[in-house]
């Protein structure tokens, strides 16, 4: 193993295209993350309330290759330099996947260096501790996004056991859904969020759906708010208007409250007090606070992503790419990414 090592990630798993590099000094050592540069299609996808696969990986065509040039640049360094090149593997939308995944295997086959396909949700769940010296802890890890939500018991790098995962909607497809009921712009979460602040959680009394285990359900919630508003709006039209911090700030309270319900339970169980949260949720407020305050009464010690590397990003995949380096878990040129992954 090199006294120093660069890896070069690249994500492209659905509307972001990302590239990052990292420098790694030794396993005690936080690696140093050189580069990180995100090209978001929100833009774009906004007007269609909601994102095009193939406008999507025709993005990732056209923006990777100045993207990969910035990252080097602002990096000091060169792709013939590059040790390890690593690109999302799955899930996401599979021609998005190609083109993150393509680009770095040729990468890859010019310098003639190791490449390595890493699991999109790996990659988030190892997100909180990317500037951690020493790297990860075994702890309870939550990713919650708008297209997964799943509960991790995290022995290790490499050793995770699924405990829980949303068995229809995952929350922040929830919260990007009753947006569009409500007639925020795409994507709904961070508008809700912006708007829960000025509003009271407990003004609207919403399901919480009862699911076994550590399992989720945010279905449910999602119809209970539908029907709310059109019977509400039958007798009053101007009702959303009126109320919508309110019901945002009760939408919020009640997904917070459902993750939080489990989390806790899943501790006591388990009896692990290391937590993490990570996603594009993960930077909700009312899911941070919530975490932090759970955290304080319970003795946890908790661990957060900077806001920067809660959405989808290349730096968790270069880290991810660099653990698998380390285990000498490298991956086939002719290895194809997948749309859905069941195992981490």
């Amino acid at each position: 193993m090199p006294e120093s090592l660069t890896v070069l990630g690249i994500e492209s798993s659905c509307d972001e295209t990302a590239v990052a590099i990292l420098r790694s000094a030794g396993e005690e050592k936080a690696p140093e993350i050189l580069s990180s540069v995100i090209s978001s299609q929100i833009a774009i996808h906004r007007q269609h309330g909601g994102v095009v696969p193939e406008l999507a990986s025709r993005n990732h065509s056209a923006d990777l290759p100045g993207i990969i040039r910035t990252a080097c640049r602002e990096a000091g360094t060169a792709a013939a330099d590059i040790d390890v090149f690593g690109a999302t593997g799955g899930p996401g939308l599979v021609a998005a996947l190609l083109v993150g995944n393509s680009t770095a295997k040729a990468l890859a086959l010019a310098a003639g260096r190791p490449f390595v396909s890493v699991n999109h949700l790996e990659g988030h769940l190892l997100s909180p501790f990317l500037k951690r010296p020493g790297g990860p802890v075994p702890h309870l890890g939550m990713v919650v996004s708008g297209g997964h939500t799943l509960f991790v018991d995290v022995r290790g790098v490499g050793d995770y056991r699924l405990l829980g995962r949303s068995l229809d909607d995952a929350a922040g497809e929830a919260f990007d859904k009753v947006g569009k009921m409500l007639g925020l712009p795409y994507p709904g979460g961070p508008v809700i969020d912006r708007l829960a602040k000025e509003g009271n959680p407990k003004a609207f009394r919403l399901a919480h759906p009862h699911v076994d285990g550590y399992d989720y359900s945010f279905s449910g919630l999602k119809t209970s708010f539908l029907y709310m508003l059109r019977d509400a709006v039958a007798d009053d039209p101007d009702f959303i208007e009126r109320n919508k911090a309110d019901l945002c700030a009760s939408l919020q309270g009640t997904i917070v409250e459902i993750l939080l319900d489990k989390l806790v339970r899943a501790s006591k169980d388990t009896g692990i007090r290391d937590i993490a949260i990570a996603g594009g949720v993960s930077a909700n407020s009312g899911l941070r606070n919530g975490i932090v305050e759970q955290g304080l009464k319970r003795g946890w010690r908790t661990f957060l992503p900077e806001f920067k590397f809660t959405t989808d990003n290349a730096a968790m995949i270069a880290m991810a790419g660099y653990y698998h380096y380390q285990h000498g878990d490298f991956s086939s040129l002719d290895v194809s990414p997948v749309a859905r992954l069941e195992e981490l």
